[in-house]
């Protein structure tokens, strides 16, 4: 991601082909003139993310600039690491995975005509015209919301939608009714028994995918805060370790190879001692950002407890991982990490384990961990491969 600081009163270079990310230090514009400035910015980057620093927290300021055209304002005293955050974050949500969508209508026409609406917005979608496959459909699909008609033969959407409520898996997923039912009263209890909103046919399809993607965002949104570290970003201890036995299922399944790596910081309660625990926690940002730019989309990174993370590196034997971790050891020692009118640097230990030399997600764990505590005994600042379990035996 490159990166170009501009003065005000500068003119802007052209954007071709990119959709430009804007960083608008608000402290040093004119209030009089914030509006004009943002309007004109919007109307040349009309698909562009504009973001305003140093926004005052009163209602005239946020509202001046979002009126103007501004996506999001990060107040004045927002620390730096939490506009680095927020940037990454933007960047998450335009590299997410597509909006997923299970339509359960017994009417192929009516079915089809709902999939090609949604295929509009570049949503994807399943068909299931028989309800009494909804539950194989929703695990084998795993969709981010469900379309669900009324009234079919044998089944009324209520009651499907109470038979997916039984699955804790699928408490918090949005159920939209999509029917031509227009009685408030039995829309009302539809919705009271597991549903989440009501959309009438014949409907617009605007307003369809509309509702689709608000309740998906927000779906996701609900999923991240309850599977992610709230400091990092990356998945927390119990989502980390249920992803890593998913994986390494499939990774079974093929008879693949798969690594698992723990990574410790070193010497990291001197830094919280030496530096406050602020700075400690920036270094453990850096760290999980580090893993975030380096590792693949598909690899599992967790925080696994305070400056402890956990890697899952599908498809990578164990001189690979080493490689890989060598890679994120050495670059992590470079960065600089400040404080006050200083800096100071650290480092990491890991340990790496493997399948199929290791059978499970608690053995490759315990195997990595284990190597870890090699990489500590032996110096620090190191990457060491644990021995397989029947060298050990």
């Amino acid at each position: 991601m490159a990166a170009r600081a501009i003065r005000w009163d500068e003119a802007l270079p052209e954007a071709a082909g990119v959709t430009p990310l804007l960083l608008l230090d608000m402290s040093g514009s004119p209030r009089p003139e914030w509006t004009a400035r943002l309007q004109k910015l919007r109307q040349r980057f009309p698909t562009g993310q504009l973001i305003c620093l140093e926004v005052g927290s009163d209602f005239d300021q946020l509202q001046q600039a979002l009126r103007g055209g501004c996506d999001s304002c990060l107040l004045e005293g927002t620390p730096s690491h939490a506009i680095v955050e927020h940037i990454l974050e933007l960047n998450e949500r335009q590299e997410q995975e597509t909006f997923r969508v299970l339509i359960v209508e017994d009417s192929k026409t009516a079915s089809h005509m709902i999939q090609r609406t949604l295929a509009e917005s570049q949503i994807a979608s399943e068909i299931v015209n028989d309800p009494r496959q909804t539950l194989n459909a929703l695990k084998q699909f795993n969709p981010d919301l469900i379309l669900m008609d009324m009234y079919m033969p044998d089944c009324t959407g209520v009651e499907v939608a109470r038979i997916i409520r039984q699955h804790d898996e699928f408490l918090g997923m949005p159920i939209v009714y999509l029917s031509g039912e227009t009685n408030v009263a039995l829309q009302v209890d539809a919705m009271r028994l597991g549903g989440d909103h009501f959309l009438t046919k014949p409907f617009n399809p605007v307003f369809l995918n509309t509702i689709v993607k608000s309740k998906i965002e927000r779906y996701r949104a609900l999923r991240r805060s309850m599977y992610h570290d709230s400091l990092t970003g990356l998945l927390n201890h119990s989502s980390g370790k249920n992803t890593l036995d998913m994986v390494l299922s499939g990774i079974a399944h093929e008879e693949g190879t798969l690594s698992v790596v723990m990574i410790d910081i070193d010497h990291f309660k001197q830094i919280n001692d030496s530096y406050g625990h602020p700075t400690g926690d920036q270094v453990i940002r850096s760290l999980s950002w580090l893993l975030k730019q380096r590792l693949r989309k598909h690899d599992i990174l967790c925080r696994y407890g305070g400056e402890e993370f956990l890697v899952g590196l599908p498809h990578t034997d164990a001189g690979q991982a080493l490689a890989i971790l060598e890679r994120v050891r050495q670059d992590f020692a470079q960065i600089r990490h400040p404080y006050r009118d200083t800096h100071f640097s650290a480092s990491v230990s890991a340990g790496v384990a493997s399948y199929p030399h290791q059978q499970s997600g608690d053995a490759l764990i315990k195997a990595a961990d284990e190597a870890l505590y090699q990489a500590k005994h032996r110096g620090r600042n190191r990457v060491h491969i644990g021995m397989p379990a029947q060298a050990l035996a």
